[in-house]
């Protein structure tokens, strides 16, 4: 057996010093007799609504929001919303150079106008907003499905519990439950979006359009003057979008934006929510004069309408006046006897 070895304990002694020890007892029995209000009768008797687990501006979707293709998607719903113009083109192998030429000239040819239009006065300049970007063709379609066939106002929620009413935090954060099932969630990538969206029997219009590799050009507003600037760049055709001449833009004769550009090709375009075919959207682009041309002939146009309006009023009134006129004078020329026409007729001959 290994030796034992004895460990002395030591003992600790506590002193209480008497100058610690208050001469008059603490009254503390205030503090214990205190007691806490009654919660309400509704709080008894109805349960407090619960408040959702996830940020506002993240609530739950049908798939993932964390994944690029949940991304793409709500940032395309976002870009179809907000650009009533958009230009479709297919490309074909471009390089990197090449896109890059292009964009640079497309901004340039887009300055020149804004250049224009802030001399006349305008202050609606956009050519900082538009781009040409290249988008993926399956989220792009069914971004464009939603924002065609789902709309979250034409659908009514689930009326909130009377028993419940909407406090502060309640009024931020909806009362929906934490999973993508709850059908009050009308966002976007919600469920209910999906299956709005998932409906085969709708067909887009811009279906046929939207296969293989695809670029878009989004406007934030229908400029015509933009549009011919655009075309005049991507997809020049004499003699409504001549190209630049060398001597005005010798950059954009380089052989690098030339081979992007034949290699680009213009399908269609989306104008306020409706398909237009090449010949349409070049017949927006050529309206001369932008939007105030237009006005200005649809304003030529009502004045005609308004012109031609009175005097078909005027004439109908006019021939009525004559009409009632010639019978008048009938009228009394049958109720003369034939002696004061004897008299009349003398008196014009003397």
């Amino acid at each position: 057996m290994p030796p034992r070895i004895r460990l002395q304990t030591r003992q600790l002694k506590v002193r209480i010093y008497h100058h610690q020890i208050p001469s008059q007892p603490c009254f503390y029995a205030s503090l214990a007799t205190a007691t806490t209000p009654a919660p309400p009768i509704e709080q008894t008797i109805h349960s407090v609504s619960p408040i959702a687990r996830f940020p506002p501006t993240q609530p739950p979707s049908h798939k993932p929001p964390e994944v690029r293709k949940s991304q793409l998607h709500r940032e395309y719903q976002s870009l179809l919303k907000s650009s009533p113009l958009i230009l479709i083109f297919q490309h074909n192998n471009l390089r990197a150079v090449e896109w890059m030429g292009i964009r640079r000239e497309l901004a340039i040819a887009l300055r020149k106008v804004d250049a224009e239009l802030a001399a006349a006065g305008q202050k609606d300049l956009y050519a900082d907003a538009i781009k040409i970007q290249i988008i993926q063709t399956g989220i792009f379609a069914s971004a464009l499905r939603v924002v065609e066939f789902y709309n979250p106002e034409t659908t009514e929620l689930p009326t909130q519990h009377p028993s419940n009413p909407a406090t502060a935090s309640s009024a931020q954060i909806p009362n929906v439950k934490p999973t993508p099932e709850d059908s009050r969630l009308a966002h976007g990538l919600s469920r209910r979006a999906h299956e709005a969206a998932s409906d085969r029997k709708k067909k887009l219009d811009l279906a046929p359009l939207l296969s293989g590799p695809i670029a878009v050009v989004a406007f934030p507003a229908v400029s015509p003057q933009h549009l011919k600037a655009a075309l005049s760049i991507l997809s020049p055709s004499a003699p409504n979008f001549p190209a630049p001449k060398r001597k005005a833009s010798p950059s954009y004769h380089e052989p690098a934006v030339q081979n992007g550009i034949q290699k680009l090709m213009m399908l269609g375009a989306r104008v306020d929510g409706k398909a237009f075919d090449q010949e349409g959207t070049k017949g927006v682009g050529s309206i001369p004069g932008g939007l105030d041309g237009l006005r200005a002939q649809l304003v030529g146009m009502l004045q005609n309408m308004g012109a031609g309006v009175t005097n078909a009023l005027e004439g109908v009134s006019r021939s009525l006046y004559f009409t009632m006129e010639g019978r008048r004078y009938m009228m009394e020329e049958e109720e003369k006897g034939p002696e004061e026409k004897k008299d009349v007729e003398e008196t014009k001959a003397e």
